[in-house]
């Protein structure tokens, strides 16, 4: 399988929720790539908050989230901008993704990429 996991989860509003999704995304992802899947992780919209979020020490997700680490593509640049996560993503050295131009923003990840290449799409 080749599967595109999108979060979109915003952890500064989302409370337990936003942390579920999240923890339920990077499950996901860690299961799949056990068993040799093709496995993509891109932060989009508020999500783009996350990898700030990860980073902190005593995090409850950090440990899950360095355990996938190397399968995150990007964070949407266009979004980090709108959600003022721009500098925290690049902090991390989670790489901007500009793979779709779109007006008023410097770009923005392409899901519909990933779809038309074969990746199953599942967001969180």
């Amino acid at each position: 399988m080749k599967l595109a996991i999108t979060i979109l989860s915003d952890p500064t509003h989302g409370g337990d929720e936003a942390l579920g999704r999240l923890f339920n995304a990077l499950s996901l992802a860690a299961e799949a790539k056990e068993l040799g899947d093709e496995v993509q992780i891109v932060f989009s919209g508020a999500g783009t908050r996350w990898p700030g979020e990860l980073t902190k020490l005593g995090h409850p997700a950090r440990a899950l989230f360095q355990s996938v680490r190397e399968l995150v593509k990007g964070a949407s640049c266009g979004c980090a901008e709108v959600f003022g996560a721009t500098k925290a993503v690049e902090a991390c050295g989670v790489p901007l993704l500009k793979d779709h131009e779109l007006a008023g923003t410097s770009g923005v990840a392409s899901l519909r990429a990933a779809i038309a290449d074969g990746w199953i799409p599942l967001s969180f």
